[in-house]
């Protein structure tokens, strides 16, 4: 017997919103219906796609019932559409950033919980093979302590002086930040989990007026190390947006973006056979599983056939980028935000289990 198909609904049919929306078209397990806000955008795709597509959120809600919805908007209207989908027991894959209070990100994971929905973000550097790689090379004590972390995010989006988009305004999109910022925060998040303290934030403009172009900060952790972050999204030098983690410990050092991740060894590691002292580069593509369901990179394709996946099992969760860790993010960004504010250090400074060695004292004597 044929198992019926998923209904689920995109909402948002921007750049990221029709990426979406041709990935759910071709999933052979999944009946899709869209909506946007454009008169443009739902004219268009009515006459050429088969796929229901509304204009109006709450009435698609009414009259589809989708059992799931993904959610693309920008990021002003994430809080108030999650909330809808879960109210109607409609499980969410939202685009990140999550919402841009971080007060609503903690409410809705606890309603999505409460609901025993399927709820996830989209950060997909957590599906991509040399990220995931320096995920296991942390945890297996690869490069020992680790002492200097490094997160950096470079792209072109504003070059110049323009009329503003979505994207570059506070209120809407919440600037680089939110937009790029978010990835590096949430890499970071993963391996060491959340911050005990910010110092140092700056979220300076470049060419945009009213919104960051470039955010520096330094983030510390209990029992962890101290990173510098560095982001700006007026770098013409990048292609697209390029991510990428530094790591430094007493080891050796860890570095890793979306091409590959290197690993340095001083001394060899038990359990790590595959790495020998000196210099290890793997690529993405020898780190990647071969996926059954493909269509616009594997990151992307694997993060929204896992939330396929978890919804039809009935699981209650993915079993990656849950509401919970995005939220985390969320409450990242707002203490850096608050730094950069006050210039005044946000959180407590951090505890580390075994105190740090402390110089020897020289006595002059006689």
């Amino acid at each position: 017997m044929t198992q019926e198909k998923l209904k689920l609904a995109v909402v948002g049919l921007g750049k990221m919103g029709l990426s979406h929306f041709a990935m759910v078209n071709a999933h052979p397990e999944v009946q899709a219906v869209a909506c946007d806000g454009s008169g443009f955008m739902v004219d268009v795709l009515s006459k050429n796609v088969g796929t229901p597509v509304y204009r109006d959120f709450d009435e698609m809600m009414d009259r589809e019932a989708p059992k799931a919805v993904v959610i693309a908007t920008p990021s002003r209207l994430h809080a108030p559409m999650v909330r809808r989908a879960l109210e109607a027991g409609a499980h969410v894959f939202c685009e990140k950033p999550f919402c841009l209070d971080w007060q609503d990100s903690d409410a809705l994971t606890a309603l999505a919980a409460e609901k025993g929905l399927v709820a996830q973000v989209g950060y997909h550097y957590r599906y991509v093979g040399a990220f995931l790689e320096m995920k296991r090379l942390i945890e297996a004590g690869a490069i020992g302590r680790i002492t200097h972390v490094l997160a950096e995010a470079y792209g072109p989006v504003v070059l110049r002086a323009k009329r503003q988009t979505w994207r570059t305004q506070k209120s809407e999109g919440g600037g680089c930040l939110y937009d790029y910022a978010a990835h590096p925060l949430n890499l970071l998040n993963w391996f060491f989990g959340a911050p005990a303290q910010v110092t140092g934030s700056v979220l300076d403009s470049v060419f945009s007026e009213g919104i960051d172009d470039e955010v520096f900060s330094t983030l510390r952790w209990n029992d962890g190390p101290t990173a510098q972050l560095s982001v700006n999204w007026s770098d013409e030098s990048h292609r697209k947006m390029s991510t990428k983690i530094s790591l430094i410990g007493t080891n050796g050092r860890l570095f890793a973006d979306r091409q590959e991740c290197q690993l340095y060894l001083r001394s060899p590691v038990e359990g790590l056979e595959d790495y020998e002292p000196g210099w290890t580069v793997k690529y993405t593509t020898e780190l990647t599983d071969d996926r059954w369901f493909y269509l616009r990179g594997e990151e992307y394709s694997a993060q929204l056939d896992e939330f396929i996946a978890a919804v039809r099992a009935g699981e209650g969760t993915s079993r990656e980028n849950g509401f919970g860790s995005a939220a985390e993010t969320d409450r990242t960004m707002a203490m850096i935000i608050e730094n950069a504010r006050t210039g005044q250090p946000v959180g407590a400074p951090p505890v580390m289990s075994k105190p740090e060695k402390t110089a020897r004292k020289r006595w002059f004597g006689r």
